[in-house]
């Protein structure tokens, strides 16, 4: 019997080392695809990351959030990523006249809007005050992308002066290094108000936290946002990934976040 029991726990460990081997081969043979993604993107690419992994569990997704502008002068200066998702679709354009990536590579995938928010235990209400919040006495910084290289910040500066109050604001100004760290400064309390991406605003951790007036899409530059795949991407995965954003379900849960659908999706021109 003593002999018996020991065959069959070799036996169990055998089988048991086996489908751990079977189970952990894709995973191992992975190809890793690096992507770097405008803050405004991380709570809606974060979900179709999920979706992204579940159905190509032979691909590991590595995503990294930051400031366009600052991606797109790592990038220049040989940054290792496979993927850009750009705020400023122009960016990725820039890369393309570079020799980074290919034309055909280049993508659109939504149009940006930007808001005025609050925290939800502010005394001041958007929906009825409109751009005028910042003006308030109570409001004594006001929190925004930083305009050098962010586009949400350029986005906030337009129209901060298009809508006439930028001289009385400007002196609360407090700048995010991106819209994300901006929007954390207000729900920190660092910043009484703030004009971040309506993508923020809607992310299910900030619904409760806080109150917001949309900025009318007239007073500022279209935010057009595109991606490209540069050229030292893995083909495969690049093109699976690309195709899984801008396919009905990823336009889908964009246009969830507040994005607006660009004149056509995947149109590089």
């Amino acid at each position: 019997m003593n002999t018996l029991h020991r065959i069959s726990r070799r036996l169990a460990l055998w089988l048991t080392a086996f489908a751990v081997c079977a189970v952990s081969a894709p995973t191992a043979n992975a190809q890793k695809l690096t992507i770097a993604a405008a803050a405004d993107l991380r709570f809606a690419l974060d979900e179709l990351a999920t979706q992204f992994r579940a159905a190509h569990p032979s691909v590991e997704l590595a995503i990294t959030y930051g400031s366009s502008g600052n991606f797109f002068a790592q990038i220049q200066n040989g940054a290792p990523f496979d993927v850009f998702l750009s705020a400023d679709a122009d960016y990725p354009r820039r890369l393309i006249a570079a020799g980074l990536a290919s034309k055909d590579s280049l993508f659109l995938y939504g149009v940006g809007r930007i808001v005025v928010w609050v925290p939800a235990n502010s005394p001041l209400d958007p929906a009825a005050l409109g751009i005028r919040v910042l003006d308030a006495a109570s409001v004594r910084h006001v929190a925004i992308a930083n305009p050098q290289h962010a586009p949400y910040g350029r986005a906030a500066e337009a129209a901060l002066r298009s809508l006439g109050v930028y001289d009385r604001v400007s002196p609360k100004l407090v700048l995010g290094e991106n819209v994300a760290q901006a929007f954390e400064f207000v729900e920190s309390g660092a910043a009484e108000a703030g004009i971040v991406a309506l993508s923020l605003a809607l992310a299910p951790a900030a619904r409760g936290h806080g109150r917001y007036w949309e900025v009318p899409v007239d007073a500022y530059p279209k935010i057009e946002q595109g991606g490209v795949i540069l050229s030292r991407a893995p083909a495969g995965p690049a093109a699976e990934f690309r195709a899984f954003l801008l396919s009905a379900e990823g336009r889908r849960m964009l246009k969830q976040y507040g994005f607006a659908a660009p004149q056509r999706y995947g149109d590089s021109r």
